[in-house]
């Protein structure tokens, strides 16, 4: 099919914006809002109840649209940096245009807050942030990624998003072919790069029973400084700063007091700042190597106690022992989000307020709309472009009884 002349409309969510074609919705990529483009349809089947596209050329340019900063993510390109020809300020309000829409969809209320940018990425304009990156090793041993929506993949000749020191890991050496490569680059040690879960070593697998497999973040909550160790391949923020961002501010949202109850709780980011606030601090996580590092980083903590069970099953026999009830309660779900089921069991608990760390506007807004119905007023929310080019956005909210 030839090339499609298009006015480009609104954002949505998912990293497109939203256009018509004699009726039928096409979601539109590397295009911004009032745009005249030609796009290239990805995926256009006769019956399909909507289209996708590239585009392709500008003829009528926003003037919110910059140079990519990484053309081999542009059209038809690498998935991971769909917003690149959108000026930071302006990718901010992206995000904000589309939390104000899940909300008024699935909430039925508005977003009350903002989108901020964490320190430092003015300076960086963006770039080389991400102390986690990911990749496959193509035939040849190079570093690849596959192509947005696709199985087939392209060799990488730059990742300007990673760390430097996280993208000269990947990009400066070779790999076995069909490898899985993860390269982090931890705060308080040296580049950890791995291979099919393998540490990879001065270009070669590291085969001692004991080679090391975790790495050491620091995290600092105001005055205090946490040093955990974790999983190289497990979870951790990707943003040079998030660790420490997201913790100090869900600190100071969720307050003090006698207990809090963190869900989701991974290997302890937000825990360890928890336990200098409240006299008690009860977290459930569902991973056992995450438990092993929260059981680690917490170790010298008499007061933080760690659960290994799934949550809402854990939520409703009880949480054994552990008595919870008027807590305050952090919780950081998956992508998916809480569920009406997870937040029915945490609202029996009846919990004095609720600090909810989202990674998806669509599930939060849906979440927001059950604890509403469950007693629960949302009272503040606030949002940081923790990944920049990307239109992804973490968000916290707070909910009162």
């Amino acid at each position: 099919m030839p090339d499609v002349r298009l006015t480009v409309g609104p954002v949505a969510h998912g990293g497109h914006c939203v256009a018509r074609h004699d009726g039928r919705v096409v979601f539109v990529r590397h295009a911004l809002p009032g745009e005249t483009v030609e796009v290239r349809l990805t995926e256009a089947q006769p019956d399909a109840a909507f289209w996708r596209a590239d585009a392709v050329t500008i003829l009528e340019a926003s003037p919110d649209r910059v140079a990519h900063p990484w053309p081999e993510a542009g059209p038809g390109g690498v998935g991971g940096a769909e917003l690149g020809h959108v000026s930071l300020p302006a990718q901010r309000e992206w995000k904000l245009a589309v939390l104000r829409d899940a909300f008024t969809r699935f909430a039925g209320q508005e977003f009350p807050g903002e989108v901020a940018e964490a320190h430092g990425d003015v300076g960086r304009a963006g770039l080389h942030y991400r102390t986690r990156v990911a990749a496959i090793a193509d035939a040849e041993g190079r570093a690849a990624m596959r192509l947005f929506r696709s199985h087939e993949s392209r060799a990488l000749t730059a990742m300007p998003l990673a760390t430097s020191a996280a993208e000269a890991a990947l990009l400066g050496q070779r790999f076995p072919a069909g490898g899985r490569v993860h390269v982090v680059d931890p705060s308080e040690s040296e580049v950890f790069v791995a291979v099919d879960g393998a540490r990879w070593h001065n270009g070669r697998r590291d085969t001692r029973h004991n080679a090391p497999r975790r790495v050491k973040e620091v995290v600092r909550v105001g005055k205090a400084e946490h040093h955990l160790v974790v999983d190289a391949t497990g979870f951790w923020q990707v943003h040079v700063e998030a660790p420490s961002l997201l913790a100090r501010r869900v600190s100071e949202l969720a307050g003090t007091g006698a207990v809090a109850l963190e869900l989701y709780s991974g290997a302890g980011l937000l825990t360890t700042a928890l336990a200098d606030s409240f006299e008690r601090v009860v977290s459930v996580e569902s991973d056992a190597d995450a438990v092993r590092a929260a059981r680690r980083n917490v170790s010298a903590t008499d007061h933080v106690s760690v659960l290994h069970g799934d949550v809402r099953k854990s939520l409703r026999q009880g949480l054994g022992d552990h008595a919870v009830g008027q807590a305050v309660v952090v919780l950081d779900p998956p992508r998916s989000g809480a569920g009406r089921e997870t937040l029915a069991a945490l609202a029996a608990l009846v919990p004095s307020r609720v600090v909810y760390v989202a990674c998806d506007p669509v599930a939060l807004a849906r979440d927001t709309k059950l604890l509403a119905e469950l007693g629960y007023r949302l009272t503040s929310a606030e949002a940081w472009d923790l990944f920049p080019m990307t239109h992804h956005v973490e968000t916290l909210a707070v909910f009162e009884r």
